[in-house]
């Protein structure tokens, strides 16, 4: 059998992946730039850091470099309008990478509307079924493009704040940037469970 040496030399070569790092109000990011769509948009510290970089490099085939990029400097920029409370929709063109079922997930999450947030049984339900709900927040904490795709706007049936990646007090944060009812509603509630 023949062997291509070309087609061996694409499927073995690494790509690149640009990262850079922004600070925000609610925490440090880490923003990665995968052949011109964001693929990563996380918490600089989380918990799940390691885990969360392994996917991706082992996902896209790529390395992690520290240099910056069109992409990250207009994601930076979007950032900063969101936080000023001038920007509502970002428009950076996105790489999810995950299971097909993450990514369903992280599709349904791109549709909950800036200054609403919808519970995690919704979201299931949204996705067809109401009993996946574990493997529906799971996939909601296992998003890498925080902010933009929102997984901070999934809260409990109640109502309460539970889950995320940035820590509880961002996610407050972030819900009371985009809705300030809410903002009202969860200050209330939060000087009762903190």
């Amino acid at each position: 059998m023949l062997i291509n040496p070309l087609k061996n030399q694409a499927l073995n070569s690494v790509h690149q992946l640009s990262i850079q790092y922004h600070t925000t109000p609610v925490g440090e990011l880490i923003l990665g730039d995968f052949a011109g769509q964001l693929c990563l948009c996380d918490w600089r510290h989380r918990q799940m850091r390691t885990a969360v970089d392994d996917r991706i490099g082992k996902g896209l085939n790529a390395r992690f470099v520290e240099e910056d990029t069109d992409l990250l400097q207009q994601t930076r920029g979007q950032l900063d309008d969101y936080f000023a409370g001038t920007r509502k929709i970002f428009s950076v063109p996105l790489r999810l990478v995950g299971t097909p079922f993450q990514q369903r997930v992280w599709e349904a999450l791109l549709t909950v509307e800036y200054g609403t947030t919808t519970s995690y049984l919704q979201l299931s339900e949204k996705l067809g079924d109401k009993n996946a709900i574990r493997a529906v927040a799971s996939a909601n904490g296992a998003n890498s493009i925080s902010i933009l795709v929102p997984c901070h706007r999934i809260i409990g049936s109640t109502g309460e704040l539970v889950g995320y990646a940035g820590g509880l007090p961002a996610k407050r944060t972030l819900l009371m940037l985009e809705n300030k009812e809410f903002g009202r509603k969860a200050s209330a509630q939060m000087t009762l469970n903190f």
